[in-house]
């Protein structure tokens, strides 16, 4: 069965990769130890904390005894971990080592307009750009990836991501879980395709314009893999780092998750669930409680395209305690009845061309100018018969309503926020305000964050003014 059949007729979608392998009669793949990113530290030069980072190709062993091609930072596949300290001036240093142009992007950072790694910030191949900036917001988990002009997609599929964490006081006052790779867990999930094991990135037209969803699933670039935990409290550091996929992930034991931060900052208060849904370039962290389920096992699993992403079994005796607070943090909130005024945005398609009200992305074109420090509603309307969601670049916003209903923004929506998902005839209101910078020649964007909705032209330009 081809690529595309696979999609469209979903025969093997609901099966494990492994599961997959074995109907096929090939040699199943070994499941591997989950791989923890690196944690990058800075070097302090000059009073600076400085993050020196490689971007080159690479070879990935995601099949046993396979090398594939792929395009990385410092390592094989993804890039490390980077911790920043709030109040610290960081200078994040990119040399590009591909044969391509490409720039890199700090996805929810707050930062000058130069230095947000756009489309206008490029890095040729052979030379070094650095972000340098004092980091400016609260604790929170963040990505860095790519965004040049029409290589956004591709690039981010081979391989080029990776986390940010922000620290501060606020955070580490909390009785959480922070052992990096112990109790602290990254999990960058995607999906990708491969063909006789390497990277297949060859979208068609339809899936140009529907996203590009992939058949084999990755956490932190292994396929299915296995993470033995501690009996004790064990808090997730999500990543929806896919091209255009919606993960609805889940716990088929029926384990409950705690919700505890959105993509800019901790919720007010822990949000329980038993599904969380996910975007493109969303994040979340949840808590799990395995206290009481030593020697238990549970799949973390993805209830939209029915298949597993990995494993956790509860094998470790605990080696510290934590106990979920039940207040997490005071938010300052945006009183929508001040907005000055209100933007639209629409999301549509012609011709096999995505648009933001009529227009398709142009790197000469400023398409907005937001006033620094005043408070505005953004209403974004998708006509579209697929879903999308907005990635709103500079600062943060809080969902107001969606089709006129504040019931519809869900509690775990309820925070600080850079990306929401806009469904298919549904429309989006938040409450949003620039603060701190301001540059009338060099815009941010705001954008659909699926990576080919992306690329094909659903993307503007603001400038702070």
């Amino acid at each position: 069965m081809n690529r595309r059949d696979f999609i469209r007729y979903g025969t093997a979608a609901s099966l494990s990769l492994v599961a997959c392998q074995a109907q096929a009669g090939r040699t199943p793949i070994t499941r591997k130890a989950l791989p923890i990113p690196p944690l990058k530290k800075p070097d302090v030069r000059n009073g600076i904390d400085q993050y020196d980072l490689t971007i080159h190709e690479a070879k990935h062993l995601f099949f046993d005894g396979v090398a594939t091609r792929t395009y990385a930072i410092d390592g094989t596949y993804l890039g490390p971990t980077l911790l920043l300290e709030r109040g610290h001036k960081v200078s994040i240093n990119y040399t590009n080592r591909l044969k391509e142009v490409t720039t890199m992007h700090g996805h929810g950072m707050h930062v000058p307009a130069r230095m947000d790694g756009t489309a206008h910030q490029t890095i040729a191949p052979g030379t070094t750009w650095s972000a340098i900036y004092t980091v400016n917001q609260r604790a929170c988990t963040n990505w860095y990836h790519p965004h040049a002009m029409g290589k956004t997609a591709e690039q981010v599929y081979k391989g080029m991501a990776g986390l940010i964490l922000i620290e501060d006081d606020e955070s580490r006052a909390l009785d959480l879980p922070r052992r990096y790779g112990i109790d602290d867990i990254p999990l960058v999930l995607q999906d990708r395709h491969f063909d006789r094991g390497q990277i297949d990135y060859s979208p068609s037209m339809p899936e140009i314009m529907h996203g590009y969803v992939g058949d084999t699933f990755l956490v932190n670039g292994a396929i299915e893999p296995i993470f033995d935990a501690e009996a004790k409290e064990l808090r997730l550091r999500i990543l929806n780092g896919s091209n255009s996929s919606i993960y609805a992930l889940g716990f088929v034991e029926g384990l409950t998750m705690q919700q505890i931060a959105t993509d800019n900052a901790f919720l007010e208060a822990p949000v329980a669930m038993q599904k969380l849904v996910l975007s493109p370039g969303e994040r979340a962290e949840v808590i799990l409680d395995l206290g009481r389920h030593s020697g238990k096992t549970f799949e973390l699993y993805d209830y939209y395209n029915k298949k597993s992403f990995m494993t956790i079994r509860v094998s470790k005796k605990p080696t510290a305690t934590t106990t979920l607070p039940i207040r997490l943090t005071t938010l300052e909130r945006l009183d929508p009845a001040k907005a000055v005024r209100t933007r639209r945005f629409v999301l549509e398609g012609r011709m096999m061309r995505l648009m933001i009200n009529g227009k398709s992305m142009d790197m000469g074109r400023i398409d907005e100018k937001v006033p620094v420090g005043e408070t505005e509603i953004w209403e974004v309307e998708n006509t579209m018969p697929m879903h999308h969601n907005f990635h709103i670049h500079a600062t943060h916003f809080e969902p107001i309503d969606r089709d006129g209903k504040a019931e519809n923004i869900y509690p775990n929506e309820r925070g600080h926020k850079d990306v929401i998902l806009v469904p298919s005839g549904s429309t989006v209101r938040f409450v949003v305000r620039m603060s701190d910078y301001t540059d009338p020649a060099t815009p941010y964007m705001y954008h659909c964050h699926f990576l080919e909705h992306e690329d094909n032209g659903m993307m503007g330009q603001f400038a702070v003014v």
